[in-house]
């Protein structure tokens, strides 16, 4: 019973000893094992591994592909148009010794120390590559190249901190805020004059169709007008040919109708008022009583042996004194019991 008392304990110490010796590396780490802050092995490979207990210490590091985003910087490019870029880098831990030498820590410590000196070797290529081309360099489709001269700038001063740099990407290419509104100014300013462009091009247009459109209406007004007057003038000579062969039918029949026409056409109502001699042509048919034209002569005899009468003569009967004064005809095919219709 004493023995086992004593026993119990020195297996106990032999089983914690013999567990604080082993340790296991996972696929997705790289160990290393010290010896009073010496590196003694390094574990790459996973599986299970041994070291000397209380005497050596096991630290561990991250195997897989990490990732760093890189603090927004501010680049001036050859034109002087400053940028914002904004960039991140993928990267794994190489060499776990030269890494633990350059940090000096292990695990998540030394991770974000060799993440900030990684910082600073990226901003630096970054600022020197992108500052020795221009903003539409920059902005173009040779983007891509400049990315990959900055990861291979990197590459040396990774190497140093025991990283292999696998990539470098530039997520954003902005402007600085002080410089938006002056570019979106100008932006607006260019569609502008682009805009006033194309619509001095549409007037141009447009008025080259209208000044082609006025062209063919003139031609096409002219034109018609130009029938229109060959028209009217042969429905003006048929006209006059039928006038001409009616007055040369009966020509008083037509002196006639000419009078009754200018008659109708200047005696209307309400607006006629004319101040004209009753001797003359124009009363011609009015002063006839059976229609036909009064010979001007014969008018002028009649006038003078009206005004030939003195008081001293006998007074004439009453019958003769009423009865019309005869008028000579003139001589024509028409007799006196013919009448003119009237119109």
């Amino acid at each position: 019973m004493r023995k086992t008392t004593y026993l119990l304990p020195v297996v106990v110490i032999a089983v914690a000893i013999a567990l604080s010796a082993v340790f296991i590396v996972d696929e997705r780490e790289k160990a290393l094992v010290l010896q009073f802050g010496r590196v003694v092995s390094v574990k790459d490979e996973p599986g299970l591994s041994f070291k000397i207990p209380l005497i050596q210490d096991v630290v561990k590091y991250d195997d897989r592909i990490l990732s760093r985003d890189v603090d927004p910087l501010e680049v001036t490019p050859l034109d002087d148009r400053r940028l914002v870029v904004d960039a991140f880098a993928r990267y794994r831990i190489a060499d776990v010794n030269k890494f633990r030498e350059a940090t000096g820590a292990g695990g998540d410590l030394a991770i974000e120390v060799a993440g900030q000196r990684l910082d600073s070797i990226l901003r630096s290529q970054t600022r020197e590559i992108l500052g020795s081309v221009s903003s539409n360099d920059i902005l173009s489709s040779d983007r891509a190249a400049l990315m990959l001269r900055i990861r291979n700038g990197s590459l040396g001063d990774a190497a140093e901190l025991g990283l292999e740099l696998i990539d470098v990407r530039l997520k954003r290419t902005d402007l600085p805020t002080e410089n938006l509104d002056a570019t979106f100014a100008r932006m607006r300013a260019e569609r502008e004059r682009e805009a006033t462009d194309e619509r001095a091009r549409g007037n141009e247009a447009a008025q080259r169709v209208r000044a082609q459109a006025d062209r063919t209406v003139v031609e096409l007004t002219s034109d018609a007008e130009r029938q229109a007057e060959i028209i009217r003038g042969e429905a003006d000579a048929r006209r006059n040919n039928i006038f001409a062969q009616a007055f040369g039918a009966n020509q008083e029949f037509f002196e006639f109708y000419r009078s009754l026409t200018a008659y109708q056409r200047a005696l209307q109502a309400g607006n006629s008022t004319l101040v004209l001699s009753p001797d003359g042509d124009f009363f011609n048919y009015l002063r006839s009583d059976t229609g036909k034209r009064v010979d001007d002569a014969a008018a002028a005899q009649v006038a003078a042996d009206a005004a030939a009468g003195t008081p001293e003569q006998p007074a004439a009967p009453p019958a003769e004194e009423e009865a019309p004064v005869e008028t000579p005809e003139p001589a024509s095919d028409a007799t006196p019991e013919e009448e003119v219709p009237s119109q």
